[in-house]
């Protein structure tokens, strides 16, 4: 039986097996084929975003919470709307201010003057021994003792939607009508931290003190780069305070299209951030609909704001 065994099983070994199909490795010509293929969809994707970054708010994106109107809560509420441009800066031509102010002066003069409030184009108190977007301080404290509040927006901004008062966002923030009384200090933040870009002061002591403060930084004074400093002050400022003076004194509202919205256009560098962080970029992307847009780190500013403001000539 044994040997029987032994010569059936050398019977099958000598028996050659049947091949089986083998796919072909995949040439160079296909993994380029691949790739190309994988970034074109890639790419064709992140740019549809910025069409729906445009939609968020009609897909059901709220920058602030459903409010009453605050004209009768906020009347007799002195506020100025204040801004300059530094036109002789020196930097990139791509990214100038060159002619911005003189562009968008007459869309903030246009809602300061529906509204009732004062717009101020500050460019005379520019400290010439620091970049210029230091002395958005100095303006800032300039005014306070003549409004209750006031609102800096860098010159790189433009009201998109003037039907939304400044009381409504302030309400919608703090969360109180109490405008006399409430916190001092209303920031957003975006992908990086608090913006400086724009944001709301409160006549008080406690905001003087702040604002002196602020400027104190001088360690954070940059020349001769794209950042002047004054932004990274404020967030280290903001981080150093106290839990119960933060609470107190600085709001930062969870959505940073309340007043301060980026148009999100698509780079490697915003794509990245959006697989990072898309939260925080739904949050700020401008929308059709939003209160202001804020051109922060675009090229060509005076380009994007001449076609937003075409935008809404043809709205």
């Amino acid at each position: 039986m044994a040997s029987q065994l032994n010569t059936y099983e050398m019977a099958n070994r000598s028996r050659p097996s049947t091949p089986r199909y083998k796919l072909p490795a995949p040439s160079r010509r296909h993994w380029l084929i691949l790739s190309l293929s994988l970034v074109l969809l890639l790419l064709v994707s992140i740019d549809a975003c910025g069409a729906v970054f445009r939609r968020a708010n009609s897909l059901g994106r709220r920058c602030s919470p459903l409010v009453a109107d605050t004209d009768t809560a906020g009347a007799g509420l002195k506020v100025a709307i204040v801004s300059f441009s530094e036109e002789s800066r020196r930097g990139s031509r791509r990214r100038s201010f060159q002619g911005l102010m003189e562009m968008v002066r007459g869309n903030k003069m246009a809602y300061a003057d529906k509204r009732g409030y004062d717009f101020v184009d500050a460019g005379n108190m520019i400290d010439k021994r620091r970049p210029a977007s230091w002395s958005k301080i100095i303006a800032v404290k300039a005014l306070l003792p003549y409004y209750d509040w006031v609102f800096w927006n860098d010159a790189d901004t433009l009201v998109t939607n003037s039907t939304i008062s400044l009381e409504n966002i302030l309400l919608a923030a703090t969360g109180t009508t109490d405008f006399h009384s409430s916190p001092d200090l209303v920031l957003t933040e975006d992908f990086t931290g608090v913006n400086a870009g724009l944001f709301f002061v409160r006549r008080s002591k406690w905001s003087v003190d702040f604002l002196n403060t602020w400027w104190n930084q001088t360690a954070f004074v940059r020349f001769g780069s794209s950042k002047s400093g004054d932004n990274d002050a404020l967030k280290h400022l903001i981080k150093q305070l106290p839990p119960d003076e933060l609470r107190n004194h600085v709001r930062i509202p969870p959505m940073q299209c309340i007043f301060n919205s980026y148009p999100w256009i698509p780079t490697w560098k915003t794509a990245l951030r959006l697989f990072s962080s898309p939260s925080t970029i739904w949050n700020g992307a401008y929308s059709y609909g939003d209160f202001m847009v804020h051109l922060a780190g675009l090229d060509e500013k005076t380009r994007w704001a001449a076609e937003i403001l075409q935008e809404l000539k043809e709205d």
